[in-house]
């Protein structure tokens, strides 16, 4: 599998270390308010490059951090009436609701900044010991311009480099570029230190958890494009200063989401959060919305472009629930398996070339079109169904997708109240066969497919925005 390593501007193997493991590390939220859209593009793809990674059978050890000492978290606490842990502790717990309802899969670990105070202040003595940082009123500060390789991640000699958004504004910094490593401060929260009281700055936090968790190279670093610079790009400095070895083999980033064109912020009023959009699509819908671009690229959130994965999600509903509960029979299946595997394999090799999702889903939407025609036409059988049913869900457990469960009760109930609809229609009662249709309609959600010999249904997951369309 390659993946595009901002880095060398190059495809590269991801590989693996010498104990045959994959470590990846991506940059969490600063837990200050609930997760938007933007954060959860973020978490799908790297959710989807895990599922596929470990699909291939390799040993993975997956970091995600969260950001819970920072200047917004200091602020939201103060204007809430609240301590700051109060507030990361409360949107750390959002995090974990909102993103198990989009089914991503848990990390290996995710550690906080407050719980590694002591290690972050280790890794600045180190630098402080190298040389690169200096100290003033409000702060001890990492020397850019000590480092030669700055500026490589994002592709600018450091004299073209402006000061990112969130870079402090401090007069007594030797250069406007300098960051810091740590905040002098007597406001809570605030740890002891060598230096006197204060709190870490942001960057610092990754390098040092990078290191405990994952060791000193990694495989692949992640996160949003916004990250590139000043977050990643200091990383780098620290991590190669302090530790001399060479942080990540891949750097990867995910595109920014606008909202109908614009650029999404507070500002603006047009922040979509995830509770939100949970609520208005579900999760299979917002997840094929997910992987529907290139994962690099900026990528548009409006309704006409969730429409249209609501409605691959309806095919896919639907092939799914054929599949099941098709009672045709045949003989006849080598072409058919030859067929399936192929759309597999083409699945496949889409993701192993910089996991390109788009494709993947073209190609899996292509089998689904395959298999629906198939049923339409009276030609899926029980036997296609014992061959392309592994195949579908080998691909939407890859993608993160997931049917409705019927349990074996409600299962009888709704079979029991089809086989009296079909004798009705047997007896030409049309009417009251229609009303039993609607019935099941309304007690289980299920909407049923009449085939030449037999009933097929589907219990539909209900999606909010059909409802008030």
């Amino acid at each position: 599998m390659k993946i595009f390593n901002r880095l060398s501007d190059t495809f590269e193997d991801i590989g693996t270390a010498e104990d045959n493991k994959i470590r990846i590390y991506v940059c969490g939220i600063t837990v200050y308010d609930d997760c938007h859209i933007g954060h959860a593009r973020t978490i799908v793809i790297f959710d989807v490059l895990r599922r596929y990674l470990n699909h291939k059978g390799n040993e993975l050890v997956y970091v995600q951090n969260f950001t819970d000492v920072d200047d917004k978290i200091i602020n939201r606490a103060k204007s809430d009436g609240k301590s700051a842990e109060e507030i990361s502790s409360k949107y750390i717990t959002s995090y974990f609701d909102d993103f198990s309802k989009l089914n991503v899969l848990n990390a290996d670990f995710y550690p906080k900044a407050t719980d590694h105070i002591n290690e972050i202040i280790e890794a600045i003595e180190i630098l402080s010991e190298k040389n690169y940082t200096y100290t003033t009123l409000n702060g001890i500060y990492f020397r850019v311009r000590s480092f030669p390789g700055y500026g490589k991640l994002s592709k600018k000699r450091v004299d073209e480099l402006e000061e990112g958004t969130r870079i402090e504004i401090d007069n007594l910094k030797e250069d406007p570029l300098d960051f810091a490593l740590w905040k002098f401060s007597s406001d809570v929260p605030n740890w002891e230190s060598p230096w006197g009281k204060g709190r870490p700055g942001w960057h610092i936090e990754c390098s040092v958890m990078v290191s405990k968790f994952l060791g000193n190279e990694i495989e692949i670093h992640g996160g949003g494009t916004d990250l590139i610079f000043p977050h990643h790009e200091n990383e780098i400095a620290q991590s190669e200063t302090f530790t001399d070895k060479k942080l990540a083999k891949v750097w990867m980033h995910v595109g920014m989401i606008t909202i109908n064109s614009e650029k999404m912020s507070k500002s603006l009023r047009n922040m979509i959060l995830l509770k939100t959009a949970l609520k208005k699509w579900g999760s299979n819908v917002l997840r094929l919305y997910l992987i529907s671009s290139q994962y690099s690229k900026p990528m548009d959130y409006n309704d006409e472009i969730l429409q249209e994965s609501l409605q691959k999600w309806r095919q896919i509903e639907h092939c799914i629930n054929e599949l099941i509960t098709t009672k045709n029979v045949t003989e006849d299946l080598d072409e058919f398996g030859d067929k399936c595997n192929s759309f597999l394999a083409d699945f496949f090799l889409a993701l192993d070339s910089n996991l390109n999702t788009p494709l993947a889903l073209t190609t899996f939407m292509k089998l689904v079109s395959y298999l629906n025609n198939l049923s339409s036409s009276e030609k899926l059988t029980i036997q296609m169904a014992n061959k392309a049913l592994p195949i579908l869900n080998t691909i939407m457990d890859i993608i993160g997708l997931s049917i409705i469960k019927v349990d074996n009760d409600t299962k009888v109930q709704i079979e029991k109240m089809i086989k009296e609809r079909n004798n009705l229609r047997v007896e030409k009662k049309f009417q009251e066969a229609d009303m039993l249709r609607m019935k099941i309609l309304e007690l289980f959600n299920v909407e049923l497919t009449d085939h030449s010999s037999y009933t097929s249904w589907k219990k539909k997951e209900l999606i909010e925005y059909e409802n008030k369309s």
